[in-house]
């Protein structure tokens, strides 16, 4: 396994140049994939940018430090291995198509964190291949956050690797229950916060250079905005959360939330949800989530 440390990652515009230097690596298959940890040493949670994480996404003051903030941090180490020759494929053309997120402790502002990046599994899809990073936060050596993301390589032919198989098979009645506006100017405004100024989702010029007919949407700002719906307005003790997304959002838009409580146990809670268009036909993106 290598072991590659970024103390300061670079800025965004120097990252988003590295994946387009690297945008004419071939679609090959490969068997397995390099096997290397991105390491960023020590980072601490700073309270304003958390606050402002907050704001975009939805989330209320009192419920702390958002169970998918630090996505965030890991960001510019996924942007660093997606430029890098470790990554075989080009970042452009590159499609999110899962996220899961385990938080084993509360974090708070002011914590002192080591965050990682490390390759993990190929899995083989009828579109493409699929890589999956795993992502980690250690707190005085002691893992507290951990999340992987599944990543989809669109145009790999003969991928290899087992096939991809959806973590979300309950087919459970969904009620509405709220609706949520997702402005035009949230590429943008999300952006800024995260660091992530992929041209899809800023204007409707640059989209349209990428394929679509107006910008999108994060995934992960679609994946906040619900979870600020359906989390309540305290800290999080523990939580996990499966999302896998499915249509783009298209902006601005009226989104509708959708999903079905359950208890397990005496402490632990559960929802199965969805993000669906306006009309509550067609899915966005779908989630499990449970937390005490």
């Amino acid at each position: 396994m290598k072991t590659i440390e970024i103390p300061q990652p670079k800025g965004a515009a120097a990252s988003f140049l590295g994946i387009l230097l690297a945008s004419r690596k071939p679609l090959t298959a490969l068997a397995t994939l390099t096997e290397v940890t991105l390491v960023r040493p020590q980072l601490s949670l700073d309270a304003a940018h958390i606050a402002r994480y907050a704001q975009v996404c939805g989330f209320h003051a009192a419920q702390g430090v958002p169970l998918s903030y630090p996505q965030l941090l890991a960001f510019p180490l996924l942007m660093a291995f997606l430029g890098s020759s470790d990554c075989p494929w080009p970042a452009l053309g590159t499609v999110h198509l899962a996220n899961r997120i385990v938080q084993h402790q509360p974090l708070g502002a002011g914590d002192s964190l080591r965050i990682e990046v490390q390759t993990g599994r190929l899995l083989a899809h009828e579109k493409g291949q699929i890589f999956e990073l795993e992502l980690r936060l250690l707190r005085a050596d002691e893992l507290v956050w951990e999340a992987m993301q599944t990543l989809l390589r669109i145009g790999v032919k003969q991928p290899a690797g087992p096939a991809y198989a959806s973590r979300l098979n309950a087919d459970l009645p969904l009620s509405h229950q709220a609706d949520f506006m997702a402005p035009g100017n949230i590429g943008r405004r999300y952006g800024q916060v995260s660091g992530d100024f992929n041209p899809i989702h800023l204007s409707t010029l640059s989209a349209r250079l990428f394929g679509f007919r107006r910008a999108i949407a994060h995934g992960l700002w679609t994946q906040a905005r619900a979870l600020a719906a359906l989390l309540p307005r305290a800290p999080l003790a523990q939580a996990e959360l499966t999302v896998e997304f499915k249509t783009p959002l298209l902006l601005p838009a009226r989104a509708t939330l959708w999903s079905t409580r359950q208890i397990k146990g005496s402490l632990e809670q559960a929802a199965l949800f969805e993000v669906r268009n306006a009309k509550g036909d067609r899915p966005h993106l779908r989630g499990l989530l449970a937390y005490q």
